[in-house]
């Protein structure tokens, strides 16, 4: 006898949510439904999947390893379904895209209108995250494709290209280097560096760029920023001079603020856009139409 899909269901969501009530009213079944569907599968493989206690639910080392498997199975049978559905027709019904934040403000208002104007039955549902939590959630199947930013550690993904983004330099207006019009990394090693946090790729992508290397900080560990438009009002500020995606500044975020851009006279100094999805995924191809309307607007 096998499990049921409705059995791993239950599992996975015990594991998200660490409670039997909180997982029944996610499974919307009673907790006796629940539960009783639990240990039917505990039964079938010959072993238990949590240790039951006041404080809530543990998996067991089988639970653990049996909700991975259960993720992918999940994963698969919803692309089968959606692609079944979806027979015929690219882009219809429910698409889950993930997009990082350095990303989303700066494409989606223009694409946006042009997948309705195209897909009409399609139902996009947007999650905006850091790369490290879409990929995460692209593996376990929460989401279906993700638009983000390489390079980065691509391992069980596949992805179509979107475009290259320059990476540019960004000073207070008065800042001496404001004077030339292309500015080497070597520039920037007595400056003052106001970064994005930790978690954010972009980050990582202008660090090495510059050859600085992963490891290096704003000094004192005093100065960063959550997102772009904070960033860019530091710099305007004087607090620092920073680094800017060129598909911000072409969208005019550098404009209001006290701040002036050059671009960076260094060898790699972009980072590559893509939509990505999972290694053998059925909405492979729905991806790659995605990325071929965000690669023309």
């Amino acid at each position: 006898m096998l499990p049921t899909l409705r059995q791993l269901q239950y599992l996975k969501l015990l594991a998200k949510t660490g409670s039997f009530s909180r997982a029944a009213e996610a499974a919307h079944v009673t907790q006796p439904t629940l539960s009783a569907g639990v240990q039917e599968l505990e039964k079938i493989l010959g072993t238990a999947m949590v240790d039951r206690n006041r404080s809530g639910v543990i998996l067991t080392a089988a639970g653990a390893e049996a909700v991975a498997r259960a993720e992918v199975i999940l994963a698969q049978t919803e692309d089968l379904v959606q692609e079944a559905r979806g027979a015929g027709q690219p882009l219809c019904g429910r698409f889950r895209l993930g997009v990082i934040p350095t990303v989303a403000p700066f494409i989606l208002p223009t694409a946006l209108p042009v997948l309705r104007e195209r897909y009409p039955k399609l139902r996009l549902f947007l999650r905006e995250d850091l790369t490290h939590r879409l990929i995460t959630e692209l593996k376990s199947g929460a989401l279906d494709a993700a638009l983000i930013a390489l390079p980065y550690d691509m391992t069980g993904l596949d992805w179509a290209h979107v475009g290259d983004d320059e990476l540019m330099a960004a000073f207070p207006a008065d800042h001496p280097l404001s004077a030339t019009p292309s500015i080497a990394p070597v520039c920037l090693e007595g400056e003052e560096l106001i970064l994005l946090e930790d978690g954010h790729c972009l980050r990582d992508h202008a660090l090495t760029a510059c050859g600085f290397g992963g490891g290096r900080r704003a000094r004192d560990e005093g100065f960063s920023a959550t997102s772009l438009a904070t960033l860019v009002q530091m710099v305007g500020s004087g607090l620092g001079v920073s680094f800017l995606p060129a598909m911000a500044v072409d969208a005019g975020l550098a404009e209001a603020a006290h701040v002036t851009v050059r671009t960076l006279d260094a060898d790699h100094a972009s980072r590559e856009i893509v939509v990505a999805w999972r290694a053998g995924s059925t909405r492979s191809a729905e991806g790659r139409l995605l990325a071929e309307v965000f690669g023309n607007v």
